[in-house]
C-alpha cells in the first residue's frame, strides 16, 4: 500500500513540477543597468570565508571597531584603488572591506560608454554592463595576485534610486564594521 501511494505521489509531483509558473526576475529591466547612476554592490568571498581581515575593538580610538586587513584584504584594497585607472567611466564613491565580503558604491559617469555590446562578462549579471565588466576585472586581478579564487561566483547589486536611498547605503557602509558581531548574514 505504501509503495502504491508513493508512486501516486511521484506522478502527482511530476505533473505539478512541469506546470509550475516560471519565476519572475528580481532584476530591473536591462536598460536600468546601462544608465549612468549610483550602484550599491556587495561581493562575498567564496563560502563566506573570512580571508580579507578581521574586526578589532579597543585600539584606543574610543573603542570603535576597526577593520584590520589581512594580506588578501590589502590586495583587494590595492585593486579597489587601481580600478579607476582601468575604467574612467566609474568612480568608487564609498567602500568597506569586511572579513568575508565587501561593499562598494559605484558611480557610473558616462552613459555613452555604458551601452556596450561586445559579449558577456564572465561574472553573471543581468545584462552586459560596465558594472559586470568592472567586477569581473576586479575579481580577476585580485585572484591572479592572490594565486587562487577567493570570490563567490556572483555579486549583489542595487540601483540607488534617490538621495534617501543613497544616504541609507552610505550609512550602511560606514556602520558595517560596528555591526559585524550582530550580523547574522555574514
Amino acid at each position: 500500500m505504501k509503495a502504491v501511494r508513493l508512486v501516486f505521489c511521484m506522478r502527482h509531483w511530476s505533473r505539478r513540477m512541469y506546470s509550475l509558473p516560471k519565476r519572475k526576475s528580481i532584476r530591473l529591466p536591462a536598460e536600468a543597468y546601462n544608465e549612468r547612476g549610483l550602484y550599491f554592490i556587495t561581493i562575498c568571498t567564496k563560502n563566506r570565508e573570512e580571508v580579507l581581515g578581521k574586526i578589532s575593538v579597543g585600539d584606543g580610538v574610543l573603542d570603535v571597531p576597526n577593520v584590520i586587513l589581512s594580506k588578501h584584504g590589502q590586495i583587494v584594497e590595492k585593486y579597489i584603488m587601481q580600478m579607476q585607472n582601468f575604467y574612467d567611466n566609474i568612480h568608487i564613491e564609498y567602500y568597506v572591506i569586511m572579513p568575508n565580503h565587501m561593499h562598494l558604491i559605484l558611480n557610473t559617469l558616462n552613459d555613452v560608454v555604458l551601452k556596450d555590446s561586445n559579449g558577456t562578462s564572465r561574472t553573471p549579471s543581468p545584462t552586459n554592463t560596465v558594472i559586470s565588466k568592472f567586477i569581473s576585472t576586479f575579481k580577476r586581478f585580485c585572484n591572479r595576485e592572490i594565486g587562487e579564487n577567493i570570490w563567490q561566483r556572483a555579486y549583489h547589486d542595487h540601483i540607488i534610486r534617490n538621495d534617501d536611498d543613497l544616504e541609507k547605503h552610505i550609512d550602511y557602509i560606514l556602520r558595517n564594521p560596528l555591526e559585524w558581531e550582530c550580523d547574522d548574514n555574514f
